[in-house]
């Protein structure tokens, strides 16, 4: 027994009539009576009553006709799926994110998402760069959204999808709060709130310093950008944020510009030989990129 004769069945059961089962179904009757009488044969029972008006169903085809139908409903299911599944339109994906990316990329990237793929079950996990970049090579994740570069030499695609800057955090009864920017090396003297040091914005923040003269005094280290700023608004040290972020800072933090801007990036990485169903996600993020530049963020 196969699909093929559970069609020409309940086809025969809806028309009762082979001349017109035979129409519906695009084929000749004389095929389509040998198939049923095959079929009753495989089951060991009638499944109609001839007659010279037509067919009618026997008990043993009234009791097979809805099995016959469901077992249709499922091959067709069985086949959207497989169809949805090659598209990339029905799936799971893992993707990992920084924390910084929760201002505004993350959002605007899994709403058009799910707006194109709204079948796509996605599991999300906030993790450092260092820790998605693992996680990716490892086929735990699918991809992931990284700060900038990645330190060392991994076999990851990474596309640019968000240029952003640094800006210097200071609480806002300091005495710099009433400046509109700042040069890093007249932070010199202030204790430092900064990233983790698993962080690249960590990274970046030592070399920075160093470049303008001075090795930052740490007084602190937070994996959150959040973090960062309430311990700035708690009086602990100045801190350097993203810009982007400044719409989390609390009142109590003032925000400048640097006089020398400090650039960095945020990416969007996964393996080259990803899915379609990945692909089609870096493709959404890619829709919902960002790559103005410094000056044009500043307007």
């Amino acid at each position: 027994m196969d699909l093929r004769q559970l069609r020409y069945f309940t086809t025969l059961a809806e028309t009762l009539n082979f001349h017109r089962a035979a129409e519906r179904l695009n084929m000749s009757q004389p095929p389509l009576t040998v198939a049923i009488r095959k079929l009753e044969a495989e089951l060991g029972a009638p499944l109609f009553e001839r007659g010279v008006r037509g067919v009618r169903l026997t008990a043993a085809g009234k009791a097979a006709l809805g099995p016959a139908r469901e077992a249709q409903a499922q091959a067709r299911a069985v086949r959207d799926a497989v169809q949805q599944g090659a598209t990339g339109e029905l799936g799971r994906l893992r993707i990992g994110f920084v924390g910084s990316a929760v201002s505004e990329r993350l959002p605007r990237i899994i709403s058009a998402y799910r707006a194109q793929f709204p079948r796509v079950e996605l599991e999300l996990r906030e993790m450092t760069s260092a820790e998605i970049v693992e996680e990716i090579e490892a086929r735990n994740f699918d991809a992931g959204l990284v700060r900038l570069p990645i330190m060392r030499r991994v076999p990851l695609a990474l596309d640019v999808i968000e240029h952003d800057e640094l800006v210097a955090a200071v609480p806002a009864d300091h005495a710099l709060a009433r400046r509109k920017s700042v040069a890093l090396r007249e932070l010199a003297d202030q204790p430092f709130i900064i990233h983790s040091a698993i962080s690249v914005l960590h990274i970046i923040t030592i070399l920075e310093c160093q470049k303008a003269g001075f090795a930052p005094r740490v007084a602190q280290e937070a994996t959150q950008v959040q973090t960062i700023l309430s311990l700035v608004q708690s009086g602990l040290g100045v801190g350097l944020v993203p810009a982007r972020m400044a719409r989390f800072a609390p009142e109590a933090v003032h925000l400048m510009p640097l006089t020398e801007p400090i650039a960095i990036e945020m990416g969007i990485a996964c393996r080259p030989d990803a899915e379609v169903l990945v692909r089609n996600f870096i493709a959404v993020a890619r829709e919902q990129s960002d790559t103005q530049t410094l000056s044009e963020l500043r307007k």
